[in-house]
């Protein structure tokens, strides 16, 4: 079982971007330096060089400056914060769009199922490199529009989480032939709904507007919705929930955008998951639905012979192919309560999952 111990909350509350991401690089500290650290061996491990990893580092700042001046301003702040250049900020909140240009199939990767209705919850599993394991944090923030907490790895203003309105984002990578480093990153996307979004409807508009040339599926949920934004280069696509319910690993469901899946990236591990969780979820046999985030949580558990829902790296396997499930994250929208626990949701039977709600005022 997977060591319970509660992630640190980092608390920021100033409505001042800038010094809002110096609070963030001065609460990381030397565990920022870390996470910078072995981001760039990684990037080294996949045949990226420095310069390369900078220019395009650069190029991504350039575009969020344009369209977010507020995110680009917290980059900053929390360059200063912790004593590095806002390029090397820049390249942690891009590195998906920076790792797009590496090859390789990858061991797997996250899955979330949502459900809309009367009650809207979701649960994702958040699947990374082990070594990265030590550098990530939960937050709470206020300040912008609209506060709200999450999780986010190390000088990355936004992952996964949920605002005082309610709206709430999770996470699941694609890849797509066309991926880029040259549109605005997805965890700013994400970052960019979390502080500013009212409702799903806001949410999308916020989405659409982003022009990423990097792919990513975003489930969005408020109070009353939820809907799943398929994002590719220049295009985004919005899945339906089916029989209330949104389900998504690491492949395209919209045939337009399947066109252009990047072959042997996730597949086939994306597809049997999603197999998997359908099949759980009575999509296909007509089975009842789960209609609390309790009884959601175990169709994210993986037995032996199954898929992996839930990544454990081979003892053997090499730095940059270490994929492990890092946390489980719900949450419930009505009630505004995003959960956390560490590793697997098998790890989360035995361990006290940590309870946030978004700060008010």
């Amino acid at each position: 079982m997977k060591n319970p111990t509660i992630r640190t909350v980092i608390a920021l509350d100033s409505p001042d971007p800038y010094e809002r991401g110096k609070q963030r690089g001065a609460a990381l500290g030397a565990e920022l330096l870390g996470g910078l650290d072995t981001y760039f061996r990684l990037f080294r491990t996949v045949g990226l060089r420095e310069t390369t990893v900078r220019s395009n580092a650069e190029r991504l700042l350039d575009v969020v400056a344009s369209w977010s001046p507020r995110l680009a301003a917290e980059m900053s702040g929390t360059a200063d914060g912790a004593g590095v250049e806002t390029w090397q900020i820049a390249a942690l909140n891009g590195r998906t769009e920076i790792l797009s240009q590496a090859l390789g199939a990858r061991p797997g990767e996250c899955s979330t199922i949502g459900r809309a209705g009367s009650h809207v919850f979701g649960v994702q599993t958040w699947d990374w490199h082990e070594e990265l394991d030590p550098y990530w944090h939960l937050q709470s923030v206020a300040g912008p529009a609209r506060s709200f907490v999450g999780l986010t790895e190390h000088g990355m203003l936004g992952k996964i989480g949920m605002n005082d309105a309610g709206v709430s984002v999770f996470l699941n990578i694609l890849g797509h032939r066309d991926d880029r480093p040259a549109g605005v990153p997805v965890h700013l996307i994400a970052a960019e709904v979390l502080a500013n979004a009212s409702s799903v409807a806001d949410a999308v508009d916020i989405v659409c507007s982003a022009g990423a040339t990097t792919s990513t599926a975003l489930t969005l949920m408020d109070e009353s919705s939820a809907v799943t934004a398929e994002i590719g280069p220049g295009a985004a696509v919005l899945i339906q929930p089916e029989n209330g319910t949104l389900a998504h690993t690491n492949h395209f469901l919209d045939p337009g955008l399947a066109a252009g899946e990047k072959p042997g990236l996730y597949d086939p591990d994306s597809q049997q998951r999603l197999a998997l969780v359908q099949s759980r979820l009575a999509l296909l046999d007509g089975r009842p639905l789960p209609d609390s985030v309790e009884e959601i949580v175990p169709f994210l558990y993986s037995g032996p012979g199954e898929p992996g829902l839930c990544c454990i790296p081979a003892p053997d396997a090499e730095f940059g192919r270490r994929w492990a499930t890092l946390a489980t994250i719900t949450m419930e929208n009505r009630k505004r309560e995003m959960r956390v626990a560490n590793g697997t949701p098998l790890d989360a039977r035995g361990q006290e999952w940590l309870a946030l709600t978004p700060p008010v005022g």
